[in-house]
């Protein structure tokens, strides 16, 4: 570990009043195993750089949970995001040798029932600009013709979103779907818009029918992706009062607009979630879960921004290769 500072946190309570949470967000600098890597095989030289990644993190308890929220800044470019789940289940007790079908056993006669998490980013995009464009990049097989012989062809089709309902969106493996977020205006080193990827991690669909109350109220777990231009009072993706709503507010009601998303100033929001079906090794205190998101440089920059990376200094142990 590198240098470590901490950062207060000053909320309003819900009487209005100021609390300071001592300690609340921690920033630090970590190892983080190898950068880049390659040996010439005919000069037999190895080169390797080692990964330093910077860390700006919080921890909130909620009930009986524990959310982790993770920021790592890498040396390449990458800016990830990270939740980590951990914490305590709610339980249940059943009578010997019974067993529920909404849960499982993780102790004799104690039982935790299936649940889901679920979280959305609001990521507001300026990239070299305000003028940004979303595109929706899935991979598929090229036709089978003269042009592709051995039949293993395959490419990627950019698809520009230009409103918000056409904007919407969900994960999709068959195609290896990603985001795109570029600036049509600003030109990289190939001639191509500058741009950062947008890559999900692990993520899951609701389970709970849409007539569900708490679906109602939290509508935005409808897609994984929504795109909206930037309003300064859209800042939740439930509605500002989510817990007193009767359902359809926020992103829902927005995007319902239909407004333009193509060359603006847009917000880029992600919903992700985990779907946990407990296990006896959650118990008492559960295993770290985790989910997130990478942003990758896309022709953002010419070149690796790592290429330059000094080799590590042979500090601690002299007999390390590296």
């Amino acid at each position: 570990l590198g240098l470590i500072r901490y950062f207060d946190a000053h909320l309003c309570t819900s009487r209005g009043e100021p609390l300071t949470i001592k300690n609340a967000i921690c920033m630090h600098e970590e190892d983080f195993g190898i950068l880049w890597k390659h040996t010439d095989r005919r000069l037999n030289t190895p080169e390797v750089r080692r990964s330093r990644r910077l860390v700006i993190s919080s921890v909130s308890t909620v009930e009986n949970y524990e959310y982790g929220f993770f920021w790592y800044i890498y040396q390449d470019g990458n800016i990830q995001f990270e939740i980590k789940l951990t914490g305590i289940l709610s339980l249940g007790t059943l009578a010997p040798q019974q067993k529920s079908p909404y849960g499982y056993l993780v102790a004799p006669q104690l039982y935790a029932p299936n649940h889901q998490h679920f979280f959305n980013v609001r990521l507001d995009f300026d990239l070299d600009g305000t003028a940004n464009t979303v595109q929706r990049i899935d991979v598929a097989p090229e036709p089978i013709d003269d042009s592709n012989p051995f039949e293993n062809a395959f490419a990627a089709k950019a698809t520009t979103l230009t409103s918000e309902k056409q904007a919407c969106g969900n994960l999709n493996l068959e195609t290896a779907r990603t985001w795109k977020i570029v600036n049509p205006s600003v030109l990289n080193a190939v001639g191509e818009p500058v741009g950062y990827k947008f890559m999900p991690g692990d993520n899951c669909f609701p389970m709970a029918s849409k007539d569900a109350w708490w679906r109602k109220r939290a509508g935005f777990v409808n897609h994984h992706v929504w795109v909206t231009p930037l309003h300064t009072d859209e800042n939740y993706a439930a509605g500002d009062y989510p817990n007193q709503s009767s359902g359809g507010d926020g992103l829902v009601r927005w995007t319902e607009q239909d407004r333009p998303v193509e060359n603006t100033d847009i917000v880029f929001w992600y919903t992700f979630g985990h779907t946990h079906i407990p296990r006896p090794e959650d118990y008492p205190v559960m295993p770290t879960a985790y989910i997130g998101f990478l942003l990758k440089p896309n022709g953002f920059f010419k070149q690796n921004p790592a290429n330059d990376v000094p080799p590590s200094a042979k500090k601690v142990k002299q007999d390390c290769c590296h």
